[in-house]
């Protein structure tokens, strides 16, 4: 359970995203950071990592964190337990949805390439699909269709050159609304597919509510358009200065950037931590 919150004018649950809101640009949380996170989760309050990562790329987040809390992954579609590093649950994308929007897709966004995130840990993408990283061993590289065998927590689709607004825009022109969930968080040509009604906020009230809480209880942080529901959704939505603009133009309030310690300017407010003079 939850412990109350000794902090005055605080928060029961902190959220926040990774890239870009906590993480810096050059890859790293930075002390000040994690002694913020430090300080509201010794007030009582629940710290939720919400990302759209995969759990495979949270061991040196998880260290981080001391291993404590919950991150909700991939956009929504996975709950990952940072002290036993282990998935504790899934919302699946339906594999007939995806072959849909593959198939919308290929038909009317000239150069788009696919690949998926597993529910397993495992990644797939096909030939023209070019990640961002260096694969991992067990990456798989082919035609999707064998790989569905195991349940899919998230589509990616990728167009070399475009913007991922541009992406984004067009995916919402052929893919009607209702059919799944359509994002992205980042610039780099990279569109993010979850299932109809699976967000990080979605997810994060479901979580929330099993310590008796709801979204007033609940201050979150973000950057990407992947983060507007859960802005939108939470008591106290907060928006890193380095925002997209659709999160800019809906956040209670707008901080310092992520290489500014944004976050951590908040959460010493709120709980306390260290003197930042």
């Amino acid at each position: 359970m939850v412990r109350p919150v000794t902090a005055p004018n605080s928060y029961g649950v902190v959220a926040t995203d990774l890239d870009g809101t906590v993480v810096r640009s050059d890859g790293t949380i930075s002390p000040r950071t994690r002694d913020a996170l430090t300080a509201a989760r010794d007030a009582g309050a629940l710290i939720v990592v919400a990302t759209g990562r995969p759990p495979r790329w949270l061991t040196g987040i998880a260290e981080a964190t001391g291993h404590s809390g919950i991150a909700v992954c991939a956009n929504g579609a996975l709950t990952y337990d940072l002290a036993t590093e282990q998935v504790v649950g899934y919302r699946q994308l339906d594999i007939d949805v995806v072959r849909t929007v593959m198939e919308r897709l290929r038909a009317d966004v000239p150069g788009v390439a696919f690949a998926i995130e597993r529910v397993d840990g495992q990644f797939a993408h096909e030939p023209d699909y070019h990640p961002r990283w260096e694969p991992e061993d067990s990456t798989i590289i082919g035609d999707l269709e064998p790989v569905f065998d195991v349940p899919v927590s998230k589509l990616l689709g990728r167009v070399e050159g475009a913007g991922s607004d541009d992406l984004l825009a067009m995916a919402r022109a052929v893919i009607p609304e209702g059919v799944a969930n359509l994002t992205h968080s980042s610039i780099d040509g990279l569109l993010e597919v979850m299932a109809c009604g699976v967000s990080k906020a979605t997810t994060l009230e479901q979580l929330i509510a099993e310590h008796g809480l709801t979204a007033r209880d609940v201050v979150a942080f973000g950057d990407m358009p992947n983060d507007v529901e859960m802005i939108a959704w939470a008591g106290h939505g907060v928006a890193v200065a380095n925002a997209h603009p659709e999160v800019l133009a809906i956040a209670n309030e707008v901080t310092g950037t992520n290489d500014a310690d944004g976050v951590a300017q908040v959460l010493e407010r709120l709980f306390g931590g260290i003197d930042p003079k």
